[in-house]
């Protein structure tokens, strides 16, 4: 055997450690897990429940048809849409002619009758006293009488007359009863109207509703008395907090939804009637815990989330009770706390106790 000269034993002994050295560091490797990457949530407290959003208009709560107790031919009008009003103010006025001509002849009719009682009761006197004297009979003095209740009877239907001809002149001009708004004209100068027919629609100043129609689906998850938060559509910013004070008794038949009125607690003067609003009212209000449906997995069958060690990066399994499924979250009623960390992708490829790398809060 040749003699290996010390040169050469170096480079031969310098070629076994490097080799060795390599084994190990592919032995470290192999036996180095490699961390899975995933992306996490802070567990918070949110509000259960739901949002409901909708659009409606400002009314008034009470709005009147406004008409006249008699027909005629229509003379005047001095309001139009829009104005407003106030109590005693003349709305319309019909020719009154035929209401004057009536009124003068039932006036007429009992200063007639006032002089045929004043003749008949005098009489009635005038046999009393005869009657008391002797010289009058007792069927003399019953006639007089008789005559007298006549009188009297006639004197009171003609007062009567005078009275109702005297309302209907009143009644050829209409008043305004109450102050408020103009919101709808009915008939113009030179109609003839009937009795009963609108003239005007006024809505009167007795406070303002919001108006939406919603529905059913939404009445009948809603709750007994919910609180209802009313802002401009043109101005987000102006809001008023109302309350359901009506609920029409069935839907409309066109649209299935339910007319609802909220009244308006102190509504500010930019929301006038005809405005566009949105409303919004919220259902629930529980505390609870809502985490994005991806973090959802399942343990034998029952949901389940992986929860990290916050001193460790290991992820386990953690058995939740789930009260409410939607399309992108779920409602946890317990389970995880307040505070832990949830992953929320990569659930199917981890197992119980392995190590992660985390992406970031919320990511």
């Amino acid at each position: 055997m040749p003699a290996i000269s010390l040169p050469a034993r170096g480079v031969l002994l310098a070629l076994g450690l490097t080799a060795a050295l390599s084994a190990c560091r592919e032995e470290e490797a192999a036996e180095a897990p490699e961390l899975r990457p995933v992306r996490t949530v802070i567990v918070q407290e949110t509000v259960a429940g739901q949002t409901i959003t909708l659009s409606g208009t400002v009314e008034s709560q009470v709005e009147v048809d406004l008409a006249f107790r008699i027909g005629g031919r229509l003379v005047e009008r001095p309001v139009q849409v829009g104005d407003t009003v106030e109590a005693g103010q003349p709305i319309g006025r019909l020719d009154p002619v035929d209401e004057q001509n009536a009124l003068r002849a039932a006036e007429a009719a009992l200063t007639a009758a006032a002089g045929q009682l004043s003749e008949v009761r005098a009489n009635f006197e005038r046999q009393r006293q005869l009657f008391e004297r002797d010289f009058v009979s007792q069927a003399g003095l019953e006639r007089a009488e008789q005559q007298l209740v006549s009188a009297q009877g006639a004197y009171d239907s003609a007062e009567a007359q005078a009275s109702i001809a005297r309302r209907r002149l009143a009644d050829t001009e209409l008043l305004a009863d109450a102050p408020g708004v103009v919101v709808a004209v009915g008939a113009e100068a030179g109609e003839v109207v009937q009795p009963g027919r609108r003239i005007v629609q006024l809505a009167r100043d007795e406070g303002k509703d919001a108006v939406f129609d919603v529905p059913t689906s939404v009445i009948a998850a809603s709750p007994p008395d919910p609180e209802v938060s009313v802002s401009l559509g043109l101005s987000p910013g102006v809001v008023a907090l109302g309350r359901v004070r009506e609920i029409a008794p069935r839907a409309d038949a066109a649209t299935g939804t339910i007319r609802v009125r909220v009244g308006l607690i102190d509504p500010p003067a930019e929301m006038r009637l005809g405005s566009t609003i949105t409303g919004r009212v919220h259902f629930g209000g529980v505390g609870g815990i809502e985490l994005p449906a991806s973090a959802l997995t399942s343990a034998d069958g029952a949901p389940a989330v992986w929860v990290v060690d916050p001193d460790s990066p290991r992820v386990m399994l953690r058995p939740v009770r789930v009260i409410r499924f939607n399309p992108a979250t779920v409602s946890i009623e317990y389970g995880v706390e307040i505070g832990e960390r949830v992953v929320t992708a990569g659930v199917q490829a981890l197992r119980p106790g392995q190590e992660v790398r985390l992406l970031g809060d919320g990511s």
